[in-house]
């Protein structure tokens, strides 16, 4: 995507120049950026591993400024841990979760560019450490994450097994014909409060983002946010191998995504599901998940400024 020589304006300072390089050494921020370039467990085969980059890449293309919030992000001290070398498997699930645990005693917020959606599990593992139980978690995702085994189809089923409670974990957007009525059922017993694609449509997104806070933040408890990017119209997210169309558009997704990092109980981000090699030639998967990081900064941003 960085083929294409970008004009050099002072005045228009870029996305990917405001996150600074960072390493174990320097000292800690607003925010923390991490790449998990997971890829192998996944369902569906996926190049999910190229997604880190392409995403670092994309930022080029955007400003910092948040024009409906009237906000500058780059009031934000970001900065870019680098990847996670081999993610996968066991042993790479813990060199994830050392990474999460580290970036979380140091900085405020961490967001995770994947990778499939098993990364959801080591990131908020090691966010969480041994207090799961006194976790939430709130999902934006076609699908229930419930399934069998150790896979990009499994993470909320094991974070509820290590502990984390169900009656504190909210999915929003999960579709129709994308899931079984076992796995609902599993969602049902396990006490997950569900709001569907169809439930959407008729509903303020703000009212229920602030639902799902209260429900995955009840009694104070901190929170981790997985967006599961195939929650979009495939339309507008060709590179996530589920995503269906009638999912919810980019502009919700954005929105949400920004409403959700206001609130400072949010502790860790992921965003999944991106594969990054079988994007459409615009690279519009791609430049989503790069816009949905300056979301996040900007409603980070935004609080920062409401607070002072």
């Amino acid at each position: 995507m960085n083929s294409t020589k970008l004009p050099d304006d002072p005045l228009w300072p870029r996305a990917a120049a405001w996150l600074a390089p960072g390493s174990d050494e320097r000292p800690g921020g607003d925010m923390a950026l991490l790449g998990v370039p997971a890829f192998r467990s996944s369902i569906s085969p996926t190049g999910a591993h190229a997604t880190p980059a392409a995403v670092r890449d994309a930022l080029a293309r955007y400003s910092t400024f948040s024009a409906s919030t009237g906000v500058d992000v780059t009031s934000l001290r970001a900065i870019d841990l680098g990847d996670v070398a081999d993610p996968d498997g066991l042993e790479g699930e813990a060199r994830v979760s050392a990474a999460a645990t580290d970036a979380g005693s140091r900085f405020p917020l961490l967001v995770a560019i994947g990778g499939d959606n098993s990364i959801t599990f080591p990131l908020m593992r090691g966010l969480a450490g041994r207090d799961l139980a006194g976790w939430g978690l709130i999902t934006l995702d076609a699908h229930h994450d419930l399934r069998d085994g150790q896979s990009n189809g499994s993470p909320v089923r094991r974070l509820i097994e290590a502990g984390l409670p169900g009656a504190h974990v909210v999915q929003i957007g999960i579709a129709d014909f994308s899931n079984s009525a076992q796995y609902a059922d599993r969602a049902h017993t396990a006490g997950i409060t569900v709001m569907t694609r169809a439930s959407l449509r008729d509903r303020d997104l703000s009212e229920a983002i602030a639902e799902a806070l209260r429900i995955a933040g009840h009694g104070g408890r901190s929170i981790y946010i997985d967006i599961d990017v195939d929650v979009c119209d495939r339309a507008e997210a060709p590179a996530c191998p589920s995503a269906a169309p009638g999912g919810i558009s980019a502009d919700e997704l954005r929105n949400l995504t920004q409403l959700l990092s206001r609130d400072m109980r949010v502790r860790g981000i992921d965003i999944a599901e991106i594969d990054a090699t079988s994007d459409a030639a615009d690279g519009r998967t791609v430049r989503l998940a790069a816009l949905l990081v300056l979301e996040i900064a900007a409603g980070r941003a935004f609080e920062k400024a409401s607070s002072t």
